[in-house]
């Protein structure tokens, strides 16, 4: 059975396959909201420097020419890959034009995370091919030694500016370019030809290679067409045109828009596609943070009126953990949270609107692979813990793990997807591309079912990760489950949840436990935390593992928790204990 987005929401239209990601963002003639009409697109949340939607056009401009007379790059000689550049930063209002001004070139942006150490960014670096690396001051030594490693030299780094107070009042080095300097000389250098692509060619070119461990092993780099961004541009807009088309326009605008946060990194498929290309092209404005801090994040929803909060799990617990200072800031034009990149748990959802009764609570599924969003919340049929009905365009399907073909709701399986945003495939890694990649169709890895919401509509509810699964003389126990039910005790700050082995049940739930500070002695806690799942969970579900108190859970930077870290330290503490692994 393929389930179907539901037929009351309109259809994708065309998607463009013969131009590349900045043709579509930057010209009206392909659907963008016009630049006259458009807030501006990125802001900085610390400064308040800002772009407007026409100096946005004007500045990828003067990067790609730039860039074109440093690397002795032209838009129509060679191929994507021999103008790849790699990028290690923190968010700035300079990374979209940057990356659309690479692209106006035909080459390959490779975002990678700003919490890499030096030995992940080399891996990064030599495995993309990047010809340079676009860094900045607070990575800087980072960048150098993975650079180094990587064997590319000082004069292929150049530095992207950051906000003043990141810098601490010191000035860049000198002896590095930066990109404003680049696009400052491209201002008087000769305008570019354009890039002369026929049908097809923007399908089958990589406009982005983003690291992902996809369904299992290390980070691979996943190819993303120019095609991939502008479908799901297209689709999420197409998904919520119904509900933006019957809000008012505000500030004399023709056109309803948004102010939203651009907090969550760049370089992750969440914040780079949902938040920086659907954001600008429906003419919203994105305020743009270097990085989580309370203090700022709350500073800017307050002082920009930010109305949607694109954020991850842990930022929304920390929100609930620190209302006594969230309560001094206006928060009042919050109108949307909107969660993605991990699970966020119903109990949760339902503790953020008791605060927060006036804010619509959405939340996302979705993958690097797929280019982001396969489903999310309509703002008008929300279901707490769903993640929402499928996108215009896509087709899905569940799959038993025998290989059977599931037709029924409220029955999981792994789901598979098709769509015109599912990317190309996994870069020189021909084994992992067929086993996750068939006809068009995508493996995600995630266990799901199907069941139909109050309004009859089919909602994804996405039960975790295949491989996370914990296995109780064979019931299945999904860790985000837990961890959702565990949170809403008041001696768990924060938590994981993972497999540990047990010789009669095979496997048995144990609890990574960050205490609260009003939270008891570590003995106390751990009983009441064991009694807490023992009233509300059947048996299978107990944490018979244990609970173990630590100071921090691991997590990547878009809040996943990072298990596998985890079962690592339980092994090696079994291993130290004489247990047998």
């Amino acid at each position: 059975m393929v389930f179907l987005p539901d037929p009351r929401c309109a259809a994708l239209g065309h998607v463009p396959d013969d131009i590349p990601v900045s043709e579509f963002m930057l010209n009206e003639a392909y659907g963008r909201v016009a630049h006259d009409q458009s807030r501006d697109p990125y802001t900085c949340g610390l400064t308040g420097q800002t772009y407007s939607s026409r100096e946005v056009v004007a500045r990828v401009d003067h990067i790609a020419r730039g860039l074109a007379k440093e690397f002795g790059w032209a838009p129509n000689q060679g191929t994507e890959f021999d103008k790849t550049l790699a990028v290690f930063s923190v968010n700035t209002i300079d990374s979209l034009p940057f990356f659309w001004g690479v692209h106006r070139l035909g080459g390959v942006v490779s975002p990678a995370n700003a919490s890499y150490s030096a030995a992940e960014l080399k891996h990064q670096i030599l495995d993309s091919g990047a010809k340079a690396l676009f860094t900045c001051v607070p990575l800087l030594s980072i960048a150098l030694e993975g650079a180094a490693q990587a064997g590319l030299p000082k004069s292929k780094i150049y530095l992207i500016d950051v906000p003043q107070p990141l810098l601490g009042g010191a000035n860049p080095p000198s002896e590095y370019k930066s990109l404003s300097q680049l696009a400052e000389a491209g201002k008087t250098l000769p305008a570019l030809e354009p890039l002369q692509w026929g049908p097809g060619e923007g399908a089958r070119r990589t406009a982005f290679l983003c690291y992902s461990s996809g369904t299992s092993g290390l980070p691979k780099g996943v190819m993303i067409s120019h095609r991939n961004v502008i479908a799901n541009t297209l689709q999420i807009k197409t998904f919520e045109h119904s509900h933006r088309a019957s809000q008012q326009p505000a500030d004399g605008r023709s056109v309803y828009s948004e102010v939203s946060l651009g907090l969550l990194p760049q370089s992750h498929i969440y914040g780079l596609v949902v938040i920086c290309h659907a954001g600008a092209y429906r003419g919203d404005q994105v305020i743009v943070l270097p990085k989580f801090e309370l203090k700022s994040y709350l500073e800017s929803i307050q002082r920009f009126k930010i109305s949607v909060l694109f954020l991850v799990p842990p930022i929304i617990i920390n929100m609930l953990r620190s209302q006594n200072i969230c309560s001094k800031y206006n928060l009042s034009s919050m109108k949307t949270l909107f969660s993605g990149a991990a699970p966020l748990g119903m109990e949760t959802a339902a503790d953020f609107q008791k605060v927060y009764p006036n804010v619509l609570i959405r939340q996302g599924y979705g993958l690097t692979e797929t280019c982001t969003v396969v489903s999310s919340t309509h703002p008008g049929d929300i279901v707490l813990g769903s993640s929402g009905c499928l996108l215009p365009g896509f087709e899905a399907r569940l799959v038993s793990p025998e290989g059977q073909e599931i037709t029924a709701y409220d029955t999981p399986g792994e789901l598979v997807v098709r769509s015109p945003s599912v990317v190309l495939g996994y870069l020189n890694n021909d084994k992992a591309t067929k086993e996750t990649f068939e006809d068009g169709w995508m493996r995600t890895g995630d266990e799901a079912v199907f069941r139909k919401g109050p309004q009859g509509t089919e909602h994804v509810f996405i039960v975790d990760r295949i491989k996370e699964l914990i296995k109780v003389k064979g019931l299945q126990v999904a860790p985000a489950e837990l961890e959702a039910h565990l949170l809403t005790h008041p001696a768990v700050a924060d938590c994981a949840v993972i497999a540990v082995p047990d010789h009669a049940a095979g496997e048995v739930p144990k609890a990574i436990v960050v205490k609260s500070p009003s939270a008891g002695s570590d003995e106390a806690a751990a009983e009441a935390i064991k009694k807490h799942v023992q009233d509300h969970k059947a048996r299978h579900k107990w944490l018979k593992g244990g609970v173990r108190f630590i100071d921090v859970v691991p997590k990547s930077p878009s809040g996943k928790i990072l298990r596998r870290l985890l079962r690592d330290q339980e092994k090696e503490a079994r291993r130290k204990a004489g247990a047998k692994i």
